[in-house]
């Protein structure tokens, strides 16, 4: 039986493109919202996010807190790191304040990515108050990226506290691909 050759076993720019145009992430919030992101988007979003932490001074080895709930920036925050060769500490969103500052403190974090709030069946959570009070006692932390998911009034620290959307919204341009 004739072996086949190594070209034809590649997949082709055809076949990269479908796959790129198809839903990679479906996420259904708790008030029944559904939000879907391409491969490519995904990857996108990945590449921006990890621009943005980048330019936060992020580099192969650090280490960067994630506090969000299920929402789709928790699987680009993964990605991004990924990327960059950093470590992803998750921060379960039930800690209390000393829990959250006790993880920091312990993974040595210099980002930490949050979210503003999160809902949990019905509930607001606030998220980004509760990593306010556990920063408190984390002066290793230089920045703290926040997800916009609920409309509800954050507390922010001009220098330190950065919108995710902004940031991630600097790179106009196209951004290389997860292996370029």
């Amino acid at each position: 039986m004739p072996r086949s050759s190594r070209t034809e076993e590649l997949p082709t720019l055809a076949a990269d493109t479908r796959r790129a145009a198809r839903v990679a992430l479906r996420w259904i919030s708790e008030p029944d919202c559904t939000e879907e992101l391409t491969h490519a988007e995904l990857l996108d979003q990945a590449a921006r996010a990890a621009a943005a932490l980048t330019r936060l001074g992020v580099r192969a080895g650090d280490r960067v807190a994630v506090h969000l709930p299920l929402v789709p920036e928790s699987v680009i925050a993964t990605l991004a790191c990924g990327r960059l060769d950093v470590v992803r500490a998750s921060l379960p969103v039930g800690l209390r304040p000393h829990e959250l500052r006790e993880r920091i403190r312990e993974v040595d974090a210099k980002v930490v990515i949050t979210a503003d709030a999160g809902q949990h069946r019905g509930e607001l959570q606030p998220l980004k108050r509760q990593v306010d009070r556990a920063l408190a006692g984390c002066p290793g932390v230089r920045s703290v990226l926040v997800v916009h998911r609920l409309a509800c009034p954050v507390s922010w620290t001009p220098g330190r506290d950065l919108w995710w959307h902004d940031e991630l919204g600097r790179y106009t341009e196209p951004l290389p691909g997860p292996y370029s």
